[in-house]
């Protein structure tokens, strides 16, 4: 056996070298390893993000052309704003890959990119260019050999303002009473043709203005660039623009009570902050109280809402214990389906609950902003809400 096994070998190691020395002297040609990125074979590539023309609409995302001279090597040129962008091989899903850069963040601004390298992949890390100079940009993507360039070519035009004639204007967004419920935004009192008025409360979130509910294709009125700030002084530039794209919102960043003046006319906004929020907590009357989000056990269906248990003694106390595991969540009094009534929620952004229980017990209940307690611990958790007094309890079991 051990004398048959060993010609086997032998025969074995024979015939590759005589294969691989056929291969070498064939013709004169040596054998080509290629290495590195294989071409990513496609006819059609789009680009998606707050800075295209067609904002984050992964339905319908801004196409780039192939070239004729290579059909792997995509351009596009045109208008870009302010904000993100990442580029896919086909619309209609956020679960598929995505071609973005090396690092998050990059930068296209004024400056020209020659050859940058970008990377294609699936889910985290949701890596984004960021363009920071809005203009006139044409981009070019080689899917061969895996890099992008792109060339600033002007400015953008300045959007001609022709008076807007409308009998109703709404404000939406998590910063308005209503947040973003666009069935039925807040409305605003018109003056006089082209002055509408909103006065009442602002939370800290975002907002912008639309002439018909129901629609958030419609073109909206918003800032002209998307970091237009709204606080205590004032709003920092007093312009707008109506456009269904990019999705520039203004962000109130002091909450309170402000009066909010639109011109229609000369596209003008004037803010004005009258006075602090005065928060009245009267017991929260209701026989039933539910909580959702990825850190429950029902996770973020209204359907699936995870019930608490009301005290038989107190009926301001509801309880409950279970297994909760690292995510967010808040409450509501019954499940809604369009996730637009007021929720239980912590009164900051950043209350955690954790080993030692909640960083923070106070609540507050409001529609926005959409602040979240955070679980950073798994485990098994006793929580009590008092309505009355509006605080929370946790105790991690």
């Amino acid at each position: 056996m051990k004398t048959n096994k060993h010609i086997f070998t032998c025969l074995t190691a024979l015939i590759l070298t005589a294969f691989f020395a056929g291969c070498e002297n064939e013709g004169g040609k040596e054998l080509v390893i290629i290495e590195g990125e294989l071409p990513i074979k496609t006819t059609s590539l789009y680009m998606v993000g707050d800075a295209t023309p067609n904002g984050w609409d992964i339905g319908n995302p801004t196409p780039l052309q192939a070239s004729v001279e290579d059909p792997l090597v995509f351009t596009w040129e045109g208008s870009l704003y302010a904000g993100e962008i990442k580029l896919c091989l086909t619309p209609g899903s956020w679960d598929v890959a995505f071609i973005r850069p090396e690092v998050g963040g990059t930068e296209i601004s004024k400056t020209d990119i020659s050859n940058q390298k970008f990377v294609m992949n699936a889910g985290d890390p949701d890596n984004k260019w960021k363009v920071v100079d809005a203009g006139k940009y044409r981009l070019t993507f080689d899917l061969r050999n895996w890099t992008m360039s792109t060339v600033f070519t002007g400015e953008n035009d300045v959007p001609v303002v022709e008076p807007i004639e409308t009998e109703v204007l709404y404000i939406v967004g998590d910063a308005t009473p209503v947040g973003w419920n666009i069935d039925s935004p807040s409305k605003l009192e018109k003056k006089s043709k082209y002055i509408f008025v909103y006065e009442g409360e602002l939370n800290k979130g975002e907002l912008k203005a639309c002439m018909e509910t129901g629609d958030w294709n419609a073109p909206f009125i918003r800032p002209s660039s998307s970091d237009c700030r709204i606080d205590k002084t004032g709003v920092a530039a007093t312009d707008f623009i109506l456009a269904a794209n990019p999705d520039n919102k203004w962000k109130v960043a002091d909450a309170g009570n402000y009066r909010l003046t639109f011109d229609l006319e000369h596209w003008t906004i004037k803010v004005e902050f009258l006075s602090e929020i005065v928060v009245t907590k009267d017991p929260i009357e209701s026989e039933t109280l539910y909580m959702i989000g990825d850190a429950t056990p029902g996770g973020w269906s209204m359907d699936a809402a995870t019930a608490f248990t009301n005290d038989a003694s107190n009926k301001y106390i509801f309880t409950w214990e279970g297994e909760l595991v690292p995510g967010d969540m808040k409450a509501c009094l019954e499940p809604d389906g369009t996730f637009s009534c007021p929720f239980l929620r912590p009164s900051a952004s950043d209350v955690e609950i954790n080993a030692t229980g909640v960083t923070a017990t106070d609540f507050v209940y409001t529609t926005s902003p959409d602040d979240k307690w955070h679980v950073t611990e798994a485990g098994t958790y006793h929580i009590t809400f008092d309505l009355e007094h509006w605080t929370i309890q946790v105790e991690k079991k």
